[in-house]
């Protein structure tokens, strides 16, 4: 039973973290921005996450391209 739990924790692990955990802490940290700004105004924010999105990808494959040329 505990392997299990275990493999089921890991394969979460490895779905939401996977090979740069920069952008799960962007994209935690866009989701929590757009819930704290929706709380104090009524306007529409769903559009602070697709724009964390696209600053955080080229980002990050910047990252990695510039280390895999190194």
């Amino acid at each position: 039973m505990i392997s299990k739990l275990r493999a089921f924790a890991a394969f979460w692990y490895d779905f939401i973290i996977g090979d740069d955990w920069r952008v799960a802490v962007g994209v935690a940290l866009a989701f929590a921005a757009t819930y704290l700004a929706s709380r104090s105004t009524s306007v529409a924010l769903w559009w602070i996450v697709p724009i964390a999105v696209l600053i955080l990808l080229p980002l990050s494959i910047h990252r990695v391209t510039r280390r895999a040329t190194s």
